[in-house]
C-alpha cells in the first residue's frame, strides 16, 4: 500500500531543544492514534508535516509531495484540528468556516454549501449563526473540527480532539472521528493523551518519547503477551514470598489490594510460583494469565525507550 507519510532521519530544535531526533517514519493509508507523554513531540511532528515548521536535517513526503514545498497545494489536501483554539472572534460558526474553506482553495459559493453542511454534521446545525466566542469548550471542538472538514481533505490531523469536553461530548466526538474513517478517501492521525480515545478509533498507534519513535505496531501487537503474565492473590507470608520471587528475577506489582501482576523472568515456568510460595508458607489463592492492557503497554514502551 502507497504511503501517505513518509518521513527519514528528520531533526528539529527549538534553540538547543532537540524535539525531533532522528525520526524515520513510514504509514500508509487508514487511522493512525499518535501517543506519546507531554513534550514527546507529538505537536511539533503534526507542525512539521504542515509546513509551519522546517525540519533541521532529513527529509520526508506527505501524500507524495516533500515536505516543506508547494504548501499551498500541499494545505488543500489537509485538514488540521489544533489542540489550541483557532477561531476568529466576532464571527459567526458558518462565516468561519466558509472563510477557512475559501483559504483552502474553495469557491466562495461552494465554500458556504459545504460550511452549513459540516455544520450540520458535527451536531452545530442550530447554533451555526452564532458568534463563535460565545460556544462553550465542547462547541469550539466541534466547530474546530467542522473547519478541518470543510474543503473534504485527504489526510485530517486531529490534536487532543476531546480536550475538555464532558462524557457525552466526548463520546459523540469519538463517534463522529470513527464514522469519518469509514470514508476510504479519509486518512487520520489522531494525537491524544487518552488511551481510551485511541483504543476506540484506532487500530495502529505510533508511540513517541522524548522526540523520538518509541513503537510502531498494531494495539494488538503491543497488547499482545510476549512474555507469561500472571495475576494472582497470596495469603500467608506475603512478605517472604514476594522477597524470593524479586531475588529470583521476577517483577511484581500490585494492581489492586491484595491482587499482584506478576511476570517471571526469561525461561522461567509458573510452576516456580507454586513452588517459593510452598517454601515460604504462603497460599496462592487466586491464579490467572493476565491480558496486557493498552495502558500496560504503553507504559513498557515508554520505560524501554527511556533504557528504564
Amino acid at each position: 500500500m502507497e504511503a501517505i507519510i513518509r518521513l527519514e532521519n528528520l531533526f528539529f530544535r527549538y534553540g538547543d531543544v532537540e524535539a525531533i531526533r532522528d525520526v524515520s517514519l513510514t504509514l500508509p493509508a487508514g487511522i493512525f492514534g499518535l501517543l506519546g507523554p507531554n513534550g514527546a513531540g507529538k505537536t511539533t511532528l503534526m507542525k512539521l508535516l504542515l509546513g509551519f515548521l522546517q525540519p533541521a536535517s532529513g527529509r520526508g513526503e506527505i501524500m507524495g509531495q516533500e515536505l516543506g514545498a508547494k504548501k499551498k497545494s500541499l494545505r488543500r489536501s489537509i485538514g488540521y484540528m489544533p489542540e489550541s483554539d483557532c477561531l476568529i472572534p466576532g464571527l459567526d460558526a458558518v462565516s468561519l468556516t466558509a472563510y477557512l474553506g475559501e483559504l483552502s482553495g474553495m469557491p466562495r459559493q461552494e465554500a458556504m454549501k459545504r460550511a452549513h453542511d459540516v455544520l450540520y454534521y458535527v451536531g452545530l446545525e442550530e447554533s451555526r449563526y452564532r458568534q463563535v466566542e460565545t460556544y462553550s469548550t465542547g462547541m469550539k471542538q466541534r466547530l474546530k473540527l467542522a473547519q478541518a472538514l470543510v474543503h473534504d481533505p485527504n489526510l485530517l490531523l486531529l490534536d487532543e480532539p476531546t480536550s475538555g469536553m464532558d462524557p457525552a461530548g466526548r463520546k459523540e466526538m469519538l463517534e463522529l472521528i470513527r464514522d469519518i474513517a469509514k470514508k476510504e478517501s479519509m486518512n487520520i492521525i489522531l494525537s491524544s493523551h487518552l488511551l481510551p480515545d485511541i483504543e476506540s478509533t484506532c487500530r495502529q498507534v505510533v508511540i513517541m518519547n522524548r522526540g523520538r519513535i518509541a513503537a510502531e505496531e498494531s494495539i494488538a501487537g503491543l497488547k499482545k503477551d510476549r512474555r507469561n503474565v500472571f495475576e494472582i492473590r497470596v495469603v500467608g507470608d506475603g512478605g517472604g514470598f514476594f522477597a524470593a520471587l524479586a531475588a529470583a528475577g521476577w517483577q511484581a506489582e500490585e494492581k489492586d489490594q491484595g491482587l499482584f501482576q506478576v511476570k517471571p523472568p526469561e525461561g522461567t515456568e509458573p510452576a516456580a510460583l507454586f513452588r517459593a510460595a510452598r517454601e515460604h508458607s504462603a497460599q496462592i489463592r487466586h491464579f490467572r494469565q493476565s491480558r496486557t492492557s493498552l495502558e500496560d503497554a504503553f507504559m513498557d514502551v515508554i520505560r524501554g525507550s527511556d533504557g528504564n
